[in-house]
């Protein structure tokens, strides 16, 4: 295995040199961290959003798809920003074809679109929240990801082994055990969706020889994330005498080194149906975090958050 996890080719070169992906939802946060990490193993990687330099999403943050495949391309890759809403059919149509007509294929299909934080009251019943808000978060977590698949799926089935990763947060255990009320119903079943949209489309490509699991990263040191808490990568740490639980959370380059670590993987059809953490991930290739570590979140959050225990990462990091 490579140094930080990735099965190495057979050849000289990079593990996913001559691989085609498209990360859906990649402007920031774990779409970032994901194509980064193809990129690193070598890959083409196609990198879609709302945000770009010259147009910001509602979210009115200085994240956008250019730097990110600024950031691909730096860590070894092909970074190729297309600036898409993946709730209008055409946008992503027009996206599959440019990805058609440029390379002939399409190898690792990653389902990142969200978009739903600002759209729900944390902790309020259903009848508390706003309908109209819900219902977008439902269109923007979860239609996106059946707009974008069912547009990518012809390209991706044109030869055998093709990988579809649909990224949710919380591992299908975890969230059939736990109603996410702490969130709301809006959000609860938007991560359940995609959880089920994952083990779907594996059923689907099977007969095709084709890949489909579900991603979860743990506590997402994403860049809203860090504002929120008044902190950056470097001095994360700062914040968690106030947020003791932080002390498990992850860079988004952890769960992409997981997602590039099965598209490199030869025998990554056992993962299909399946719906993994990248803390899981890591145990089974052996990567870290950048910061050396290698976190296992939704263990921790089981065994000691969910319990009211006090914080300690001891022996899940």
């Amino acid at each position: 295995m490579a140094e930080q996890g990735v099965p190495t080719s057979q050849g000289s070169g990079p593990p996913l040199e001559g691989t085609v992906a498209l990360v859906a939802g990649a402007t920031r946060g774990a779409g970032r961290g994901i194509a980064v990490e193809l990129g690193a193993a070598g890959a083409t990687v196609y990198v879609t959003g709302r945000s770009t330099r010259s147009r910001r999403s509602e979210y009115d943050r200085p994240e956008n798809i250019e730097d990110t495949a600024d950031l691909v391309t730096e860590a070894g890759g092909t970074g190729i920003p297309v600036r898409v809403d993946h709730l209008e059919r055409e946008e992503v149509r027009a996206l599959v074809e440019r990805i058609d007509r440029d390379r002939g294929h399409l190898d690792v299909l990653v389902n990142d679109v969200w978009g739903g934080e600002n759209l729900f009251a944390w902790g309020k019943p259903l009848w508390e929240q706003s309908l109209d808000d819900g219902l977008r978060l439902l269109r923007l977590g979860v239609e996106t990801h059946l707009v974008t698949s069912h547009a990518a799926l012809p390209l991706l089935v044109r030869k055998p082994g093709g990988l579809v990763v649909e990224v949710t947060d919380g591992t299908h255990e975890f969230n059939e055990a736990h109603y996410r009320g702490e969130c709301s119903m809006f959000y609860d079943l938007a991560k359940v969706s995609v959880a089920r949209l994952g083990r779907a489309q594996a059923e689907e490509l099977r007969p095709f020889g084709g890949t489909a699991l579900t991603v979860t990263p743990g506590w997402l040191r994403s860049e809203m994330m860090l504002d929120a808490f008044g902190v950056t990568e470097d001095t994360w740490r700062d914040a968690v005498p106030e947020v003791p639980h932080f002390c498990i959370s992850e860079s988004p380059r952890f769960v992409g080194r997981g997602v590039a670590a099965v598209a490199a993987d030869p025998g990554r059809e056992r993962w299909s149906t399946q719906s993994v953490s990248s803390g899981h991930l890591a145990q089974v290739y052996g990567f870290t975090d950048v910061d050396g570590s290698r976190p296992d979140a939704w263990r921790y959050i089981t065994d000691v958050e969910r319990p009211g225990h006090p914080a300690d990462a001891t022996g899940y990091r």
